[in-house]
């Protein structure tokens, strides 16, 4: 492992650099509130939200560069810390506002909302030790967005010819989501239509990001996450849309079906195969545990390769037990009733556990950007649920507990996909973990004392739409706080669908047991039940271009005869300049939000977006194989 290890790592373990200086932490926690602040503003408008690695490290190497400073492994720290503020932005509106809906109160507390905030972050930072080398090192996941981020570091950092790829699709990546953002052509293709008592979807999102992910994560998951969507839209909404009354559009009947039925058979794919993921990397996961307990004993690092020394466990452990203990106080502070306040404390570190195993896992598959971090929360919103209700809790104390616990694993698995991607990134380019670990406490630290004060601002000035804050038309949607308001209401009123959950578990045992035959026979390729369990829960337009991007890869891969579909060629590069462009012209464009103004195209062609998108897939294609070809002569 330890060959392995220098064969992977940019910067080599024996050659040290400053990471933690005083410049990096003060950029990194800069662009941790701005990230915080513009994810708040979107999520609540939009349910959707954007990521900070690749943008805020393509900030650092050109800030640092303007001050004639080259430190690779700074640069890695400032994304690490600009992500805490861009996930626990993304948590804490998917679930907080909620407290406001169900009317616990009018605007949200600050020293409350900032301590929730400050522990969710370093729980899920801290709970991230015990997953890396299980995920990073022995799984060996695909990590398309730490790729795309560590080759945006690294092509930064060397300069010259190699920039070519990464420039060139940053580029490309950047024109189409400005043509798409000022409606050149919608940022998704789709079409819904009534047949008799039934109703027949397709649709496709319009992004270069998306493409170049299924390109990263090649065609084995590309095609799972494909075959999910085809599950759950071409397969199960005709099915189910027989036996539901068709008011309405047929692409709202469609969207409606998905929302209230589809997703919970993902959620239950999901709950079954986070489980079965966790049980069978136990061995993993048990050595992770046990080499750093080994590592906790010794009096000092030596024989610890640097970027092998991370959080030591004991250290990790103490954080969490303490963090934890404070968070029973705070809890008792919120419901007054000393008996709950434990209860919660034991069920949110037990679920947090849950929920950054399988947060970090999914990141692995498809990127922090892609984390169903929504459906991670569900499912450990209905298992504290189920618990309270059995115990007897219910009513306004037993929702209460259930939101409270949900906001802290909602924002500890955001923060958890983000370290563990980050986490890869140093894995890369040969970052030190605790250096990392203590980047992103410190930038949640940072963004706690910010998150409550944007929320109160957007919740006064716009309201929540169907709460008494609402101001008119211009109320935010609050899409997942609102879901998860429901759905603790359908729980403690009897209400819920349990049979979409059960379908879900019944899909999850099926991969299982494909895949466990698959693997006796050495296939090459297997049938993991999380891709499919994304391509289920998420709207199935995400899959298409995931699907076509992997197949792109597949096709590069015939041609330049490649071992397997793990992106080594060129393509890689220009995938991750792709991502890069698309994530930075979609910052400006909530930069342009946030501030009012719009721009809009005379016309909208949706043809003309699928021509331009395969012409760029097209480029993607003719950069691996020709860059690759040239690289082995």
């Amino acid at each position: 492992m330890g060959e392995e290890k220098k064969e992977t790592s940019y910067v080599p373990p024996e050659k040290a650099m400053p990471e933690l200086s005083l410049r990096y932490l003060i950029l990194g926690i800069i662009l941790a509130l701005l990230f915080a602040a513009t994810n708040a503003y979107l999520g609540l408008y939009s349910g959707m939200t954007i990521s900070a690695s690749i943008p805020a490290a393509i900030i650092a190497i050109a800030v640092f560069r303007a001050m004639r400073t080259r430190n690779i492994l700074g640069n890695n720290i400032v994304q690490t810390i600009a992500c805490a503020g861009e996930a626990l932005a993304a948590g804490a509106i998917f679930t907080l506002p909620a407290l406001i809906i169900i009317n616990i109160y009018m605007n949200l507390p600050f020293w409350t909302t900032t301590a929730l905030v400050a522990i969710a972050g370093t729980l899920g930072a801290a709970l991230t030790t015990i997953i890396r080398k299980p995920y990073i090192k022995e799984e060996k996941l695909p990590f398309p967005e730490g790729k795309a981020g560590a080759e945006v570091l690294i092509v930064g950092d060397k300069g010259g010819a190699s920039t070519k790829p990464l420039l060139t699709g940053g580029i490309i990546g950047g024109i189409f989501k400005f043509l798409e953002g000022i409606g050149l052509w919608p940022g998704t293709v789709e079409a819904a239509t009534k047949l008799g008592s039934s109703l027949f979807y397709f649709g496709s999102d319009l992004s270069t990001a998306l493409a170049a992910i299924g390109y990263i994560v090649g065609i084995n998951v590309a095609v799972l996450i494909f075959l999910g969507g085809i599950l759950g839209w071409i397969i199960l909404i005709p099915i189910l849309a027989t036996h539901t009354a068709l008011t309405g559009s047929a692409l709202d009947m469609a969207y409606s079906i998905w929302s209230s039925q589809i997703r919970y058979i993902g959620v239950g794919t999901m709950l079954l195969g986070g489980l079965w993921t966790i049980f069978r990397l136990r061995g993993a996961i048990a050595r992770g545990i046990k080499s750093g307990i080994s590592a906790a004993r010794k009096r000092s690092s030596e024989g610890i390769e640097r970027t092998e020394r991370e959080l030591p466990l004991n250290v990790a452990f103490i954080l969490v037990a303490i963090f934890d203990m404070v968070l029973m106080g705070v809890f008792y502070y919120i419901t007054r009733a000393l008996g709950l306040s434990i209860l919660l404390g034991i069920l949110t570190l037990i679920l947090s556990f849950l929920g950054v195993s399988i947060a970090g896992y999914l990141t692995g598959l498809v990127g922090s950007s892609n984390l169903p971090v929504s459906g991670i929360t569900i499912m450990n919103l209905l298992i504290a649920a189920l618990i309270l209700r059995l115990l007897g809790i219910g009513g306004v104390e037993g929702s209460l507990g259930t939101l409270l616990v949900a906001a802290m694993i909602c924002m500890g698995s955001a923060v958890a996909g983000d370290m563990i991607q980050t986490l890869f990134i140093g894995y890369v380019v040969g970052g030190t973990p605790w250096k990392q670990q203590v980047g992103m406490i410190v930038g949640s630290f940072a963004s706690a004392f910010i998150i409550a004060p944007i929320l109160n601002l957007l919740i006064n000035a716009y309201g929540i739409a169907g709460t008494p804050t609402a101001k008119g038309s211009m109320a935010l949607a609050a899409p997942q706080a609102t879901l998860m308001s429901k759905l603790t209401e359908a729980i403690f009123t009897g209400t819920l669908n349990w049979t979409m959950l059960f379908i879900g578990f019944a899909i999850a045992i099926v991969l299982i047991i494909t895949d466990e035959i698959l693997a006796r026979k050495k296939s090459k390729f297997r049938t993991p039940v999380m891709p499919v369990a994304i391509g289920i829960y998420l709207p199935f337009s995400l899959s298409v271009p995931i699907f076509v991007g992997g197949l792109v890869n597949w096709l590069v891969g015939k041609k330049i005869k490649r071992a397997s579909d793990e992106s080594t060629d060129a393509g890689t590069i220009g995938a991750a300049g792709l991502i890069a462009g698309e994530s930075i012209i979609g910052i400006v464009f909530a930069a342009l939000i946030v501030s009012g103004i719009s721009i809009t195209s005379p016309v909208s062609s949706g043809i003309l977006g699928i021509i331009v998108l395969l012409l760029v897939l097209a480029w993607v294609y003719r950069v691996g194989v020709k860059n690759t070809s040239n690289s082995k002569n």
